[in-house]
């Protein structure tokens, strides 16, 4: 079965839980476990999801307060609220603070696994980029993806290693935009691996050595401080 997509689960009712983690991988979804608030807010923080199940009522931090921590990190995962309060006030509150979308318990199974399944679509499109070539040229350099080579600014030759050649393509794929350490976690580590802030400093050193005729000046390969890395054409 394919796979469909990395959820958290943030939902302290172990009944609950344990039936929608179920019916959730039956779907062919990889479901992560977060009992807390904190165990929420700690998981997002350390591997990439496609979108976020939680619970507003959660011990240590509620789940309105994670999603609006979740917000200020710059992390737009998609995140589906579950209430047991039906109250018009609730609702928005949750929207307001960066909630995708809102259902109240009990709800239908079908209608909360349509309503994921739509959110993870939505998702994956966004993050659809415009693709670049096998080549890319840029000021004096010049980049062969496939061969996994590059001409520095000063015309000599290096190879670049599998995940240097992915991290340029994604910068590249996403010039003049922040991309989030999250997102080049999961395009270019993949899941579940994750390598500390520093490894990707040092492709971008690496990068800048390459391609930047004043490293210490860059025009092209930026850091956003607590944020992610800028690739500017």
């Amino acid at each position: 079965m394919e796979e469909r997509g990395n959820i958290l689960l943030v939902e302290d009712e172990e009944n609950m839980h344990e039936a929608l983690k179920l019916n959730l991988e039956m779907e062919g979804y990889t479901v992560t476990s977060a009992y807390t608030g904190t165990e929420g807010l700690k998981a997002v923080q350390n591997e990439y999801f496609d979108i976020i199940i939680m619970d507003i009522m959660l011990p240590e931090v509620d789940g309105i307060t994670v999603t609006e921590n979740i917000r200020l990190q710059h992390n737009d995962v998609p995140v589906l609220i579950l209430s047991a309060r039906n109250t018009g006030s609730d609702r928005v509150l949750g929207l307001k603070k960066g909630a995708d979308d809102y259902l109240t318990k009990p709800f239908n199974l079908e209608e909360l696994l349509l309503r994921v399944e739509k959110l993870v679509q939505k998702n994956k499109k966004l993050q659809d980029k415009e693709t670049v070539g096998d080549i890319y040229e840029f000021g004096k350099s010049k980049v062969d993806f496939n061969a996994q080579q590059a001409v520095t600014w000063h015309g000599s030759q290096v190879e670049l290693s599998k995940k240097e050649a992915m991290l340029l393509k994604l910068l590249i794929e996403n010039k003049n935009k922040v991309v989030t350490r999250e997102k080049i976690l999961q395009m270019v580590w993949g899941y579940n691996v994750y390598p500390t802030t520093r490894t990707i400093d040092n492709f971008i050193l690496n990068f800048r050595k390459y391609f930047e005729e004043d490293s210490r000046n860059p025009k092209h390969f930026h850091s956003v401080r607590g944020v992610g890395y800028k690739y500017v054409e």
